[in-house]
Parts: C-alpha cells; structure tokens; sequence
C-alpha cells in the first residue's frame, strides 16, 4: 500500500475513533445546547479541486475548535467560536469532522464530501463561419461528462461582447445557447469564446467567425416603363469589393458598376435584365442576383396569322373567333359586323346563327392607337349539303332520263324504216300471180 494510502486509512481510523468517542458520552454532553456548525454541508466537488471548511459554534467560551479529515488541510483562520482551514487534492468521496467543547462537554459535527471526475475534453462550440451585417445566429456551446451539470457556469462572448446565453442541463451534459446579431462595427474577423467552470476547474473553447456586409446588388433602368424608340440605360451597383456581371458583361472591376442601354422596341416589352453579384469573404465565393422588367410602350397589333381573314361555318354551330391583340397598354378588342354593327365576342365559344354572314371590322383600341383586321364570315345552312346532293341527283336523272328518250326515239324511227322496206318479203310468200282480170274468167 502507498504512503497516501496508509495515511487516508490512518484518518479514518481517528475519525473512527471520534465517533465513537462522541457515542460513549453521556447523554447530557449529547445534549448540549450550543452546537457546532460545519459549512459547507456536503458539498459537492470536482476531482483533485480544493474548497475552505469552516466550523463554528454559537457557544459564549468555545474551546479547541478543530477539523479531523483525511484529506490535505491548512488553517486559514480563527476567532472566537470558529476556525477555517483550506482543503486540498480532493480525488475521492470523503467525510469531515468539526470538534470542539464548550462549558466542558465535546461538541461535533460533520459533513459529507461527493466527488465527480474532470472533464477531459474542451467543450464543443458551434457557430457560423460567415455572419452577414444585420443578420442573427444561433451559437451552441456543449459539454458532456459533467457532474453535476446542473451546478456548471457558463460564459459566451464574441469579442469583447458577453452574450446572454439560455442554459439547459440533462444528466451530465450542459447546453448554452446565444443568439448573435452581426452589427457594422463588428465587421471583420472575430473570435467567440465559451469559458465553463464547475467547482474550482474550467474549460475553454474558442472559434473564428467573420462578419461581414453584401448589400446589393442594386439595378436600376433609367425609365421602367419607356415608349417605343426610346433610349434606356440599365445600371447595376452593389459595394466595395463586389464584382458585378450585368447580363453577362461584367464590370471593369470590383467595386465598379456596370451599365447596358438600348433603344426600345415593342420585343423589349417585358424584358428582364439580370445582374450578378459575387464577393470573396474567408476564401468562400458569395453569390447574389437581381432582376428587373422593363415595360415598352407601343400602339394595339393584331397578329393576322392567328386571326383568319375567312371564316365558313354551319348555321348553329359552337365556333370561337381567334383573334389577338398586343400592346402596352394592353388593348380592347372588339369584332363588329358592317351595316348592322352587331358585335361577336373573341376568344371565347358562341353560337353562329345564319344572320351571322357578313363583314366584319376587329378592332384593337388602346390610349396609344387603334389598329382594324377586315374578317369575311360565311355561314351555310344546315341542310345546304343534302339541297346540294339533291340537286345533283335530280340532274343525274334528268340527263339520264333525256338520253333514254333520244334513244328510244332514234331506235323507233329507225326501226319503221326497215319495216317499209322488208314488209312484202318479211310477212307474204313469193309466188306467181296472173293479173287481176284473169283469175275470175274459166277456160273456153
């Protein structure tokens, strides 16, 4: 057994042998009426920590006040009814013991001391690398293995800023957290420290956070919304260090602006200009993008290929009349029949009646002019189709019939001609005949 060892078991043997002491004496010296007082009262340390013991009584002529351990100890102090002493290389659960008399009977009293290990890593500490001018972040600081966490301190600072962080315990592990709001004046490089103490013992973690500021990019159009052949200047900012590229083009250096310009035309109308922003900040590449519409103002078109000069279609019938027209403003589009001025509606399904027939004026009217499309309409009878069939049979007949009439009589006339010529020879025998006059005589 080590030295240390035979003096620890050296100690208990005299605490052993107070106790018992303290056991064997009357019960009047148990009783006394000043008692003495050890603080503090079980306390609870971290392995190898030191702590201050003192033990006190409120008796008038207090003698011999004294502390029994096994532990390494050094008087600190005394007066009348107290004395400290310093204890030292606290590694295991252990006991203390206050004695002293008062009026010549022995007081005691004594403590219990709870050990818990070191931790033996640096707690964990998360926080963002980059932090923007204006913007908040959670920080986190961790550490396992404490006993017990929930006696721990925890600290938080960025810079020369302390944080108020929110503590959690559960079993031996221990949470801080602290939001962090990025100002102008911390810009740069900054350093976060978590500092946790428990008992006599501390551990530290530190990380790096830049902060930093990427305003923009800010892009502009010298007019948003600009008439028909009109001179437009696109301009694209954003700060110091940021390089700018403007649909495509980028600027001539960091920190400059880039500008387009174009005249204006009605295929510009809706146009979207893009710019791109990029910044370096701790060797990571930032990227930010923004967008504008540019509006053209131009006179009402009506696209001709998507609506039809000629239309023919069936007495009620579902049909849509597809015309279109473009402009900014966007123009009114209306179709009205020449004479009668009756409108039919554009874009959408509706009946077609025969009065429909006709010609129609497509008019797109807007507050910078009015363009006319001329639409012929051609509406056919439901039963123009069978009339048309009918037609066409009844002259089939007619024909056919004409032909079987100058055939048949062409046949006749030609038939009554071979009859004048054949009948004596086709119908009566040829045989000899005397006149007339000679068949009635007789012979002489």
């Amino acid at each position: 057994m080590s030295p240390s060892g035979l003096l620890r078991g050296a100690c208990r043997t005299t605490l052993i042998s107070l106790l018992l002491v303290c056991c064997l004496l009357p019960p009047g010296a148990q009783g006394q009426k000043f008692p003495l007082r050890v603080e503090p009262q079980n306390p609870v340390l971290p392995a190898g920590g030191s702590f201050l013991v003192n033990c006190s009584t409120d008796c008038p002529n207090p003698k011999l006040i004294t502390l029994e351990t096994s532990l390494p100890k050094k008087p600190v102090g005394n007066g009348l009814g107290w004395a400290a002493f310093q204890l030292s290389s606290v590694t295991s659960d252990s006991q203390v013991l206050c004695s002293g008399f008062c009026d010549g009977f022995q007081m005691t009293a004594s403590s219990d001391i709870t050990v818990y290990p070191l931790p033996v890593t640096p707690p964990h500490l998360v926080v963002p690398r980059l932090l923007e001018v204006g913007t908040t972040w959670s920080v986190n600081c961790t550490l396992d293995r404490l006993f017990p966490a929930s006696e721990a301190q925890v600290q938080l600072a960025l810079g020369n800023q302390m944080l108020t962080p929110a503590v959690e315990s559960h079993g031996d592990t221990i949470t801080a957290t602290a939001t962090v709001t990025a100002s102008a004046e911390q810009e740069g490089a900054r350093e976060i420290v978590c500092n946790l103490t428990l008992g006599s013992d501390s551990r530290e973690a530190r990380e790096n956070l830049t902060i930093y500021s990427f305003w923009g990019p800010i892009l502009n159009l010298s007019e948003s919304s600009a008439s028909e052949g009109t001179e437009v200047t696109v301009t694209c900012a954003a700060g110091a260090r940021v390089q700018v590229t403007l649909e495509g083009v980028p600027a001539a250096a960091p920190g400059q602006p880039a500008q387009l310009q174009l005249i204006a035309t009605e295929r510009d109308d809706r146009r979207n200009f893009s710019c791109n922003a990029t910044l370096e900040v701790d060797r990571e590449i930032l990227h930010r993008n923004r967008s504008v519409q540019l509006r053209v103002l131009y006179g009402p078109k009506i696209d001709q290929a998507k609506c039809p000069q000629r239309l023919t279609w069936k007495d009620r019938t579902t049909n849509v009349l597809r015309c279109q027209a473009q402009g900014n403003p966007d123009p009114e589009l209306h179709c009205f029949q020449e004479g009668s001025w009756n409108e039919v509606p554009v874009g959408i399904p509706f009946t077609v009646m025969l009065n429909y027939s006709g010609t129609y004026s497509c008019r797109a009217v807007s507050s910078r002019g009015t363009y006319t499309v001329t639409v012929v309409m051609n509406v056919q009878g439901r039963n123009a189709h069978a009339v048309t069939i009918v037609m066409v049979v009844l002259v089939t007949l007619g024909l056919v019939t004409t032909t079987a009439a100058l055939v048949y009589v062409f046949g006749l006339q030609k038939r009554s001609d071979i009859y004048q010529v054949n009948q004596g020879s086709t119908w009566l025998p040829l045989t000899s005949r005397q006149p007339e006059e000679a068949v009635g005589e007789g012979p002489s």
